[in-house]
């Protein structure tokens, strides 16, 4: 089936910060514990090596995404790797959990926008789960922001339009009600809104099936990456890798004098 680009209340202005806070830090919680990015980590690698950087800038981060059990795998071949956080909606109290958990995290408090990042922020741009949430010309305009700036981008997804990723977006409130009690930083309002108004187990799974109905597929990728001016500058990866019993769907441009 065709990408449909219904709204998902996380990307919606007037939606409460600390409802919209409680999903990403589920879906940190959850990508780090299924080590749901382990397939990856060797791209990153690579994209790290070749783009001559240990700096990661993470465009909207949300709760911080699986970059915390990421990041320990990658800084085994790169020690002095930082990792900057940033969001459109930036979930502060995730970024400051989540830096207090490993020195190499740091973040910005403010808006950042992937569309137009700022030009003194360099290092290998990332974006974990958060594509599909852009209009086709607007993820054009991500992919063009970072090869004007001359920077490194990977980008991953861990659903696509499929009859296993919809059953797997089906089933999870039954996730967030297991896991929430195990979340951290520990909130009593998270506790509230999930299990005596389960405003938050509905709404991941409004955004989780419109998630999957988003995103971008290798076709669909490849032709966002021919709509950016000047793309033969840059070396294109568009892939799919299997993890567990879901997908990545990867798409990594980089320089070619890198």
């Amino acid at each position: 089936m065709g990408r449909i680009h219904l709204f998902e209340f996380e990307d919606l202005r007037w939606f409460p910060d600390f409802l919209r806070n409680y999903g990403t830090d589920f879906l940190q919680f959850l990508s780090n514990r299924m080590k749901v990015y382990r397939p990856v980590v060797p791209l990153l690698e690579m994209a790290l090596s070749k783009s001559n950087t240990a700096k990661i800038i993470d465009l909207g981060s949300g709760g911080g995404g699986g970059l915390l059990w990421v990041s320990n795998e990658l800084k085994k071949s790169h020690p002095n790797l930082k990792i900057l956080l940033t969001d459109l909606y930036p979930n502060i109290a995730a970024f400051g959990y989540t830096k207090k958990q490993s020195d190499h995290f740091e973040y910005i408090d403010t808006s950042v926008d992937a569309r137009n990042v700022p030009a003194n922020l360099s290092g290998l741009r990332t974006q974990f789960l958060s594509l599909h949430h852009f209009k086709p010309k607007d993820a054009v305009k991500i992919l063009q922001n970072a090869v004007d700036a001359g920077q490194g981008i990977a980008i991953v997804e861990a659903q696509e339009r499929s009859v296993k990723s919809f059953l797997a977006m089906f089933f999870s409130p039954i996730s967030v009600l297991l896991s929430t009690p195990f979340i951290r930083p520990f909130k009593i309002g998270r506790i509230i809104f999930t299990y005596v108004i389960p405003l938050v187990p509905c709404f991941v799974w409004w955004d989780g099936m419109v998630s999957c109905l988003r995103t971008y597929n290798i076709d669909e990728m490849k032709e966002l990456m021919c709509k950016v001016h000047n793309n033969a500058s840059y070396h294109w990866d568009i892939g799919k890798l299997k993890s567990g019993p879901g997908v990545l769907l990867y798409l990594i441009g980089l320089k070619k004098d890198q």
